[in-house]
């Protein structure tokens, strides 16, 4: 394509010689004014119009004019045109080269960007600190980088500032912070892209007391801090930090914009706390800079319905007005996680009408839908549609729902061949369901062929020893029992302690099984008793089958009634108006006693539970659960 054609590409009707010249009609066009008119140009037509021009005048053979064509067309978006013109050029120089490589590295085209380095390199060109600047952000191997780090220590540009800010970046988007740490230690004094790079690479790693003490070091935080330093608080399970630190930066002043909304949001739903999220979504609503768009709207439905709120989840993906899939998986996860299966199928049925085309994030939801509610055949139908009508290939998400859909529903022969028959390796979560449905149906020989196969494989881990150790206990064997809890603490494992939050009045308040330290522990403990009592005058006899330690019937007993949710729904009563809705969230899945107990405890006390375990909610309404006893 000769520079003619790549002007006619955009501009197809000539511009006149008064057009071409912003109303110069007299005198020649020269070279110098068509590049000073590009200078600071970015809009398509106007590249093309001025290219047309520089044609016509004969003037776009000229270096410069070349080189300001180059990157007006990079600038507009057309950077197919850019690299044409680049291609085009005699015997471009490394400023052409570092032209391109800047404007497809800054756009997210890393393989493009290296090519053209590639491409420059092979010309014998010599990199500058600007090329080389470019060129790292596109590195996300370390080994790419690494030599990148060596050319730069060659050619003497390793302590420029701006090559070195780019270095760190390189080793702190993978996950070497020692290398970061050194680069910036040799900072004389590194402005707020090293420091943010810097932090952002030890917030990751989950290295937040580091991550915090550069944050508390820095004189003035820009929005990319503070939603680096939340968003390390948030993804590594320290959501109150996290609500914190947030309050802070509006105290500090700071408007948070959409990210940290999206941030806090994604806190509060790991805490459950529906107060905090409904101050949220109010923030949201009187706030000028960030809108309730889809991206928000989506984080505000994930947080209502994992706070166990699921008919603001509802308000919130109605009120949205282009809702794009990911708000359509966030309302289909929503109705999956609390029982309500059946309007998840809906819903995908709504969103096929309306034109838009599943994910895998769909279909994630839509078997875990299936699973909660052991809808097998309408699982097995979603699985096989993914491939046959909409070419998505099941990943071990896909399988591992398939797998505990099967488990729960006691065809665990069939789950595990699935297991057996896959082209990927089972994760951890997969084994954990299989041996789960084992203990639940009582399948102990193929629990215990499972267990020893992961033994023996070095795979087993906490989970799945504590699920063996009660396959074991279930049926009594003791001897056996003490084997496994042997194996876990010679490989230092030890178990989760169950525990469960209520929030009353905005404030959340823990519980352990047994739980003394509560200062209102008496009268705690003295409905506890009252509740016991209640519920066995009801018929309900506590199911002692289920402490699986070598104890007496009374010793059982005593324990199963000091479980954390109990506790829970105890302070719960003594702690707010009758009728008010309770709500819990456990960090373990639900005990069968603890779930027979809270529906009998809904229907004594006419009021709502709403209580999430680790894999979903069970709404307590009136002596039933949403979950149809099937979880």
């Amino acid at each position: 394509m000769s520079t003619a054609a790549a002007a006619a590409a955009v501009q197809p009707v000539l511009p006149s010689s008064s057009a071409s010249t912003g109303g110069q009609q007299h005198g020649v066009l020269t070279a110098d004014r068509v590049a000073g008119l590009l200078t600071g140009c970015a809009t398509l037509r106007r590249t093309g119009e001025l290219h047309a021009a520089a044609v016509r005048a004969g003037v776009d053979g000229d270096r410069a004019v070349g080189f300001r064509l180059q990157r007006a067309y990079a600038a507009s978006g057309r950077l197919d045109l850019a690299v044409t013109l680049l291609r085009l050029t005699p015997d471009p120089t490394t400023v052409f080269y570092t032209s391109a490589i800047h404007a497809h590295s800054s756009r997210g085209l890393h393989l493009a960007a290296l090519a053209l380095l590639s491409e420059m390199l092979g010309r014998g060109l010599i990199p500058t600190s600007h090329t080389l600047s470019s060129s790292l952000p596109a590195c996300h191997g370390l080994a790419l980088g690494r030599a990148l780090h060596a050319y730069a220590f060659k050619l003497a540009l390793a302590g420029d500032s701006y090559v070195a800010t780019a270095l760190l970046g390189m080793y702190a988007r993978g996950g070497d912070a020692d290398a970061a740490r050194a680069l910036f230690d040799e900072m004389p004094d590194p402005h707020v892209v090293p420091v943010t790079a810097m932090l952002t690479c030890y917030a990751k790693m989950g290295a937040l007391d580091d991550a915090r003490e550069l944050f508390d070091g820095m004189p003035s935080k820009d929005f990319i801090c503070w939603n680096a330093m939340i968003d390390g608080y948030t993804q590594h399970g320290r959501p109150n930090e996290a609500l914190r630190l947030f309050r802070w930066m509006l105290r500090s002043g700071v408007d948070p914009d959409e990210v940290a909304i999206i941030l806090a949001l994604s806190a509060v739903a790991q805490l459950g706390t529906a107060e905090s999220g409904r101050w949220l979504h109010s923030y949201v609503k009187n706030s000028r800079r960030v809108q309730l768009n889809a991206r928000v709207g989506t984080a505000l439905i994930d947080m209502y319905c994992k706070c166990g709120s699921l008919e603001d989840a509802v308000s919130v993906f109605n009120s949205i007005g282009d809702k794009d899939i990911v708000v359509w998986n966030a309302m289909i996860n929503g109705y999956a996680m609390h029982g309500d299966s059946r309007k998840a199928l809906e819903m995908f049925s709504q969103l096929r009408s309306q034109g838009l085309w599943p994910t895998d994030i769909t279909f994630i939801g839509l078997l875990n839908a299936c699973s909660h509610s052991g809808l097998v055949d309408e699982g097995h139908q979603f699985f096989q549609s993914m491939e046959e009508e909409y070419a998505i290939v099941p990943k071990i998400e896909h399988y591992g729902c398939m797998v505990d859909l099967l488990g729960r529903a006691g065809l665990i022969e069939e789950a595990f061949h699935l297991v057996q028959s896959m082209t990927i390796a089972p994760d951890t979560i997969m084994w954990v369901s299989l041996l789960a449905a084992c203990r639940l149906h009582k399948n102990m020989a193929l629990g215990q062929q499972i267990a020893d196969y992961l033994v023996a494989g070095g795979l087993a881990n906490s989970g799945m020893y504590i699920l063996l150790s009660n396959i074991y206990a279930a049926v009594g064997n003791w001897e056996e029992v003490a084997r496994v809890r042997s194996m876990m603490k010679a490989s230092g494992i030890q178990k989760e302690p169950g525990c469960s939050a209520i929030e009353v009045g905005r404030k959340v308040y823990e519980f352990v099984a047994g739980d003394m330290s509560h200062p209102r522990t008496d009268e705690i403990y003295a409905m506890l008793e009252k509740m016991n009592g209640i519920v066995k005058e009801q018929g309900h006899v506590p199911q002692t089958e289920l402490v699986l330690h070598d104890l007496d019937e009374v010793t059982k007993e005593k324990a199963l009634a000091v479980h954390s949710e109990k506790l829970a729904v105890a302070f719960g009563l003594i702690s707010t108006a009758p009728g008010e809705t309770i709500k819990i969230v456990k960090n373990l899945r639900a005990c069968a006693d603890c779930h027979a107990v809270l529906k009998l405890i809904s229907k004594i006390t006419r009021r709502k539970i709403v209580f999430r375990d680790r894999n979903r909610f069970h709404h307590f309404v009136d002596g039933s659960c949403t979950c149809g006893d099937y979880w």
